[in-house]
């Protein structure tokens, strides 16, 4: 048997390839700032859209040095549940269905208070 036998190799875990010849892709490296003066730097692939905002390992949002704000003045505000809900009910409406459920879970536990 030759000297390049197999024998002892870890097979599929460990390539035969070498990197001999092998070009890495065109990186540049861009720095984002945080509020508090954090730095944050990411690579990215040279012909890259480079965002304006990252968020950082802490979850911190940190901004493009030398960049601009983005423009989020035109964002809607985010509705929540209680604000949906106020879309369907009135308040008089939502106390009442309060307490008729209230009163189910004491008439179910023997707590039925009178009025």
């Amino acid at each position: 048997m030759s000297d390049r036998s197999l024998r002892g190799m870890r097979l599929g875990a460990q390539s035969m390839e070498t990197e001999s010849g092998v070009e890495p892709a065109p990186r540049q490296r861009i720095e984002y700032r945080c509020e508090d003066g954090e730095r944050v730097f990411v690579t990215f692939a040279a012909e890259a859209e480079i965002p304006p905002v990252w968020v950082s390992k802490t979850g911190k949002e940190a901004l493009l040095v030398d960049g601009e704000r983005p423009d989020t003045s035109g964002d809607k505000p985010v509705r929540t549940h209680w604000d949906m809900l106020l879309e369907r009910r009135s308040m008089e409406e939502l106390e009442q269905i309060l307490e008729d459920r209230l009163n189910i879970l004491r008439e179910r536990r023997g707590e039925r208070r009178s009025a």
